[in-house]
């Protein structure tokens, strides 16, 4: 399995980007698919993540910023962000918890994506 993100790259405040995750390999099915962050000197967290059900969960410092879609049939998921702000400059991770098909059974595991720049600044 694996997670590609694209979609970093310089912004200035006020301004939008769209990140993108896609999901490869013998998935059976992804039970939750997000985003994290983390900034210099500053743990990872948790931006916003949706479940199979499309319920979904937000940071509070991003509720009513960023929004968080995702498009089953091809395993991806967008993350919008508007009006950014420079504590939102992370580098910011997709993550997911996918099922595979393995000869013991399926197995359930999260996954990370390789990490995609977010800058904002003026």
């Amino acid at each position: 399995v694996q997670l590609q993100a694209s979609g970093g790259g310089l912004v200035q405040p006020g301004g939008s980007l769209i990140l993108s995750c896609a999901a490869s390999g013998d998935i059976l099915s992804i039970n939750h698919i997000g985003w994290y962050r983390q900034a210099p000197g500053k743990q990872r967290e948790l931006v916003a993540m949706m479940s199979r059900a499309d319920t979904t969960n937000y940071a509070d410092s991003v509720k009513d910023r960023f929004t968080i879609s995702r498009d089953g049939a091809k395993n991806t998921v967008t993350l919008q962000m508007n009006n950014l702000k420079a504590e939102d400059t992370a580098v910011y991770y997709c993550n997911a918890e996918i099922a595979i098909a393995q000869t013991v059974g399926t197995i359930i595991n999260w996954y990370w994506g390789q990490g995609t720049q977010v800058t904002v600044s003026s």
